[in-house]
């Protein structure tokens, strides 16, 4: 730092204590010290640099640096804690930043570093003064755990997503031609762009599907960005004529509407590739976000040199990125006609085989498979380390159920993308749907959501914070649930799976089932249409034992199932086949047992045993059902639901009196409890929780 002169030594620590005053605060940034001030940002840019050599957002995090470093030497409070603190709305970018600035993460700090000096004083000063402080030190540790709690309690729930300094979002680009047909080809040169600025791990990109909704919305910039929570806006415009392409684009900082860039391109449509990757690269530099060397090559890499298959490509991905079965059979053809022209095109062929994989997902007739396996192998020879290839390789395996051989691809995809939120996404719904298993999804949902969720939308928070709602539900972390899934309401109050699931979780809390299957009745009345909530209505008229009504929720169940020829909820048929026994209705209920029996023998998750139990139970050979209870209750990661509703099922009523059989459950849910405690030492070891 330069000599400084008393006038700009007082600015200084002027400054320093705006900061420090709204440390805790994320979204106290350049512009709100700006305001604070009373100076324009160009003032503030100007004397900071001036006296310190650095950039007004990097001079604010240095000293959210300085005083986390206080605190891992003074206090006992965990790296993510600490993170939330000084005002890092992700513990991850807060890891990164510490280590860059000081050389090693925060975990390795010293924190008996600061206290070295006062032990030595102490000891000078003989017995007496160690005894007085020995109790002082009791004192203060009890002030800090209740700080603790109080800040848990209280604050954290007050929390919200906000704007960071390097946060932006590429706006949907307008198509100047008036043949609408050229649409896909400027759409495309957005997304790329988008893409690239996304490969940064300094920049925080706004999703493509978040963006979509603001084309033509009338909405102003300034509007957009708040409801996005950036600090910059990305804007464009274009046109494909002949071989060339226009482009107009312009970098925006949301406070103040400002334009801080813009350029006009007239390229050949041979250079599309380099035009994206030069306004990507130029909108980082504007905004100072640093890309490293392994960035860079990622952002210049060519996902192919053959413009007509990547227009094709561009096409393609017009439809595709709907997700739904019309836009998938448009996307696979111009995938394909997109290979043609180049046969060496991986991410095309991972995308035909991840399409497939999509067409056949929840089908009862899987009619994919060998091209989703031939698709997915191409990928991978072209290119084994691309998350897609991986990604639709993984699909494969799972749709033949062999999750094993679907997990190995996954984890490896992982190791090479350990940012990717489709690798992310992947494992989380891999663990909690195909291969269960709580201690991993909870660890991939809890890792997803400290890759740096403060990028996101509102909308797209919401869901994050619902998706690790789910995970900790579980595994038993009932008031950590809470506190996620009201995050995840207060953020996007349309999310439509929030009350669902916020209705389990105080389920889970207060035991009330009659007041839980009211909450979802009146979900079930928005849209009846959603098989997932009328089969869980059905489900808990089913546990209350109003049998008559159950029966009735599970017939529209069916009937949904059926005519949209669905192939999920078959493990609810041993429900459904004692529902329609207690009505009477035996040579029914003995078909849904039989589904249920075969869908239960070729069962390859921890469950195996305790379907086969109830089955037995139905049947009435007690010994049986025995012997596969006892072999379920050695399963670790259970999920928490099992545990809760097998004491209510009305098929364990013939033996609630049998001392042995209640013995296996009440040891069933001990264990539960026990891996509960241990994967929250773990998790708590590894400041995930």
């Amino acid at each position: 730092m330069p000599n400084l002169n008393q006038q700009e030594a007082d600015f200084l620590e002027r400054i320093k204590k705006l900061i420090n005053n709204n440390l805790s605060d994320e979204s106290f940034g350049v512009s709100e010290l700006a305001k604070k001030l009373g100076i324009d940002r160009s003032s503030l840019l100007r004397n900071i640099k001036k006296a310190t050599q650095d950039s007004p957002s990097v001079f604010i995090r240095k000293i959210r640096l300085e005083e986390s470093k206080k605190l891992l030497l003074q206090t006992d409070l965990t790296i993510s804690e600490i993170a939330y603190q000084v005002g890092f709305g992700s513990p991850s970018y807060f890891i990164k930043c510490f280590k860059e600035q000081y050389g090693h993460p925060p975990g390795e700090t010293d924190r008996n570093e600061s206290t070295q000096e006062q032990n030595a004083e102490i000891i000078d000063k003989g017995p007496t003064t160690l005894f007085k402080l020995k109790y002082i030190a009791v004192a203060i540790l009890l002030l800090i755990s209740l700080a603790g709690i109080i800040y848990l309690t209280f604050f954290q729930t007050k929390k919200q997503v906000v704007q960071i300094d390097k946060s932006i979002a590429v706006l949907p680009f307008v198509n100047n031609s008036s043949d609408t047909s050229n649409a896909y080809f400027v759409n495309g040169v957005m997304e790329s762009i988008l893409d690239n600025l996304q490969k940064i791990e300094d920049a925080k990109v706004v999703s493509r599907t978040s963006v979509q909704k603001y084309r033509d919305s009338g909405m102003t910039l300034p509007e957009i960005a708040k409801e996005l929570n950036v600090n910059y806006v990305v804007e464009g415009s274009g046109q494909k004529i002949g071989n060339r392409i226009l482009l107009h684009v312009q970098l925006i900082q949301s406070a103040n509407d400002q334009h801080l860039w813009s350029d006009k391109f007239d390229r050949e449509i041979n250079d599309i590739f380099s035009l994206q990757s030069e306004v990507a690269k130029t909108i980082a530099k504007e905004i100072e976000v640093v890309i490293t060397p392994k960035e860079e090559k990622q952002i210049d890499k060519l996902p192919t040199e053959n413009v007509k298959a990547y227009d094709l490509f561009l096409q393609a991905l017009e439809h595709f990125q709907y997700g739904n079965r019309n836009g998938l059979y448009k996307a696979i053809p111009l995938f394909l006609a997109a290979t043609k022209e180049d046969p060496e095109f991986a991410l095309a062929y991972a995308n035909v085989a991840i399409g497939y994989y999509m067409l056949d997902l929840f089908q009862t007739e899987k009619t994919h498979t060998d091209s989703l396996n031939n698709y997915a192998d191409k990928a991978m020879l072209l290119d084994p380390e691309l998350p897609q290839s991986l990604v639709a390789k993984a699909f494969y395996y799972m749709q033949i159920r062999k999750f094993d051989l679907a997990e190995s691809f996954l984890l490896k995809a992982y190791e090479y993308h350990p940012n990717s939120a489709l690798v992310f996404n992947t494992l989380s719904d891999f663990y909690a749907n195909y291969s269960p298993n709580t201690a991993k999804y909870l660890q991939f949902a809890l890792k997803g959501i400290q890759l740096d969720i403060s990028s996101n939308d509102s909308a797209t928070a919401s869901y994050i914070h619902l998706h690790v709602s789910n995970a900790l539900v579980q595994s038993g972390f009932v008031d950590e649930a809470l506190f996620h899934i009201n995050r995840s309401s207060n953020l996007y109050p349309q999310n439509p799976f929030v009350n669902y699931l916020k209705a389990y979780i105080n389920l889970a809390k207060t035991k009330d089932m009659a007041k839980t299957k009211d909450v979802l009745v009146q979900e079930y009345l928005k849209d009846t249409t959603r098989i997932e909530i009328v089969q869980e209505v059905a489900k808990l008229y089913y546990y209350l034992r109003d049998f008559d009504s159950a029966y009735v929720y599970y017939n529209r169940f069916l009937n949904l199932k059926e005519s949209n020829k669905l192939d999920v909820y078959t493990h609810q048929y041993s429900l459904v086949g004692e529902v329609y026994a207690r009505k009477g209705l035996k040579q029914q209920s003995e078909e849904f047992f039989g589904i249920y029996k075969e869908w239960a023998d070729n069962d390859q998750s921890i469950y195996k045993n305790l379907s086969l139990a109830m089955y037995y139970l139905h049947k009435g050979n007690i010994g049986l059902s025995k012997e596969k209870l006892r072999l379920f209750a050695k399963e670790d990661d259970v999920l928490y639901w099992f545990v809760l509703f097998l004491m209510e099922d009305p098929l364990i009523d013939p033996v609630r009196e049998d001392a042995e059989y209640m013995e296996i459950i009440e040891s069933i849910n001990q264990r539960f409890w026990e891996r509960h405690h241990q994967l929250r030492t773990n998790l708590e070891a590894n400041d995930l929780l």
